[in-house]
């Protein structure tokens, strides 16, 4: 009888474990499971120059402090930026706001960025650059647009919801308005791998 006892016991103590083991690693992400992944995705606001690693303008500045207006109510769990001056300090100030530390990324490699979110769920701040950024949105599943125009479209803000039926893409404007993109640029494919560091803007 005291054995049964006692292997009925370790049963239900193993079970319990189990069980514990099987909700901590539930909240391991940053969205409870069931929840859409949302992604908010931008490039970088207005640089001062076209050097390889060129700080925000004036602009860029405002800009990015309007971002951080724009986002917050939207609950932003983490934020992602590449290496440069111009995409950190776009960054920054959402981060601030919601007491983030800055999550860098290689944005020459998409793919691991796009399977990390999808790894973590929940909301996520990227900003990134005029090439990346349409093609993280790309690999995600939503739908790019046009092309971003390299000279002076910063204002282009994408959200992405993500279940696993379906992904919804809109594309907003914040900010002050850039001038609209020329009726001769049309949507085209963007093949992420080829991105290379010289060619981030």
């Amino acid at each position: 009888m005291t054995k049964k006892i006692s292997l009925h016991a370790i049963s239900l103590f193993m079970a319990v474990f189990m069980w514990g083991c099987i909700s901590a690693s539930d909240e391991s992400g940053t969205g409870t499971k069931g929840d859409p992944l949302v992604v908010f995705l931008v490039r970088h606001a207005e640089k001062i120059d076209h050097s390889k690693d060129a700080d925000l303008s004036e602009a860029g500045y405002l800009r990015s402090e309007e971002l951080a207006r724009v986002l917050s109510d939207a609950e932003i769990q983490r934020v992602h930026s590449s290496d440069f001056i111009r995409t950190r300090e776009t960054a920054k100030p959402v981060a601030e706001k919601y007491g983030l530390e800055l999550e860098l990324y290689d944005p020459r490699d998409p793919y691991f960025l796009a399977d990390r979110l999808k790894e973590l769920g929940g909301r996520h701040l990227v900003v990134g650059h005029s090439n990346s950024t349409p093609a993280l949105v790309e690999i995600l599943g939503g739908d790019p647009g046009s092309p971003i125009e390299e000279m002076y479209e910063y204002d282009r803000l994408y959200i992405l919801t993500i279940s696993e039926d379906e992904v919804q893409t809109v594309l907003l404007r914040y900010g002050r308005p850039c001038s609209s993109l020329p009726s001769k640029i049309s949507a085209s494919s963007l093949v992420a791998p080829q991105i290379s560091a010289s060619a981030l803007n």
